[in-house]
């Protein structure tokens, strides 16, 4: 008994040492907001007060445009994940992005809700705040499930949809980033709200890729940057506590907006079986596979992807103009 008492003990102690080692040799407490806008908000950044934050929001292009394009990135990524698109629709549209509560620069919800309806809300009152009454809403992985939900919630709002390896169905992953498998593990979550290794973002970077090469030191400096502003990490976690699959999946054939489904063929996370079923599910939506791209395939190869979205809009504008001219 004392034997079985002493080896308990010892392997407490090493236990202790090691978080302690580890805990000391990736020390990385939250930064506050303020020294990191400087870097990641340079123009045309701004701040929109909102549901109690101030959001973190890029509103560029053509002002005119009466149906802009609004872009939701995905769990702990930010606007900056859309820079490509951007470039290269913002000539020709109005196109908004912005960083999502819980992540980026607008930092955790006020009241620490962070529920797909809360940020349905969210969404609208971004739409109300920015005057838009109509938008093409596109998103990527948790920000398209928030897309095709406001879908659902508020049809008057979304003229037409683009779904970017959205998540929303149950489903079984093939491959989770590191960074997301911790996220979900209590006291271990915890420990990583104090703590961060770079080489934990940069595993989990390459793991969404397809091709890990694309995967730059910039790429990973921006993900580690915003991932310690001041309350993200623990929002993650809470995140990650709310469910994880939609329990209005089913009414996915309710949606009337012309739907545009990209995915990346190498998706590990929400493998393309997903993007076929949501091409299933949703009528007369048309699906884009890139064989060689992974979950953000919007980041990792913006020419290829933005290609097909511009197709995309220039034939709902050629259906928006002969339908005017209809006697």
């Amino acid at each position: 008994m004392k034997r079985s008492a002493g080896v308990i003990a010892a392997a407490g102690a090493t236990v202790a040492v090691l978080v302690g080692g580890f805990t000391l040799l990736n020390w990385a407490p939250d930064r506050p907001v303020g020294g990191l806008v400087d870097r990641w908000a340079q123009p045309p950044s701004t701040f929109v007060e909102l549901d109690g934050l101030q959001v973190h929001l890029r509103d560029e292009g053509r002002r005119d445009d009466p149906v802009p394009i609004v872009l939701l990135h995905g769990t702990s990524a930010s606007l900056h994940t859309w820079d490509g698109w951007v470039e290269a629709l913002a000539p020709a549209r109005r196109v908004v992005r912005v960083d999502l509560p819980g992540f980026g620069l607008t930092g955790p919800a006020a009241d620490g809700d962070y529920r797909i309806e809360r940020y349905v809300g969210f969404v609208t009152a971004l739409l109300d705040a920015l005057g838009i009454e109509r938008c093409v809403l596109a998103g990527n992985s948790f920000g398209g499930w928030i897309a095709w939900e406001t879908a659902l919630a508020a049809p008057g709002r979304v003229a037409a949809l683009i779904l970017v390896d959205s998540a929303g169905h149950p489903r079984e992953s093939e491959s989770v980033p590191i960074g997301f498998r911790i996220a979900r593990i209590p006291l271990l979550n915890r420990l990583m709200e104090v703590t961060l290794p770079r080489g934990v973002v940069e595993s989990s970077l390459r793991n969404t890729y397809g091709d890990p090469s694309r995967v730059t030191p910039g790429l990973v400096e921006r993900y580690y940057e915003l991932t310690l502003r001041e309350g993200n990490r623990a929002a993650l976690a809470n995140r990650f506590a709310d469910a994880r699959s939609s329990p209005r999946i089913a009414q996915l054939p309710e949606i009337a907006a012309p739907t545009l489904i990209l995915w990346g063929g190498r998706d590990r996370l929400i493998p393309p079986a997903y993007g076929e079923q949501f091409h299933r599910d949703i009528p007369g939506s048309r699906l884009v596979v890139f064989p060689g791209l992974g979950h953000v395939p919007h980041e990792e190869n913006p020419e290829a992807t933005v290609a097909n979205v511009r197709s995309f809009l220039d034939e709902l504008d050629t259906l928006d103009s002969a339908a005017s001219h209809e006697p």
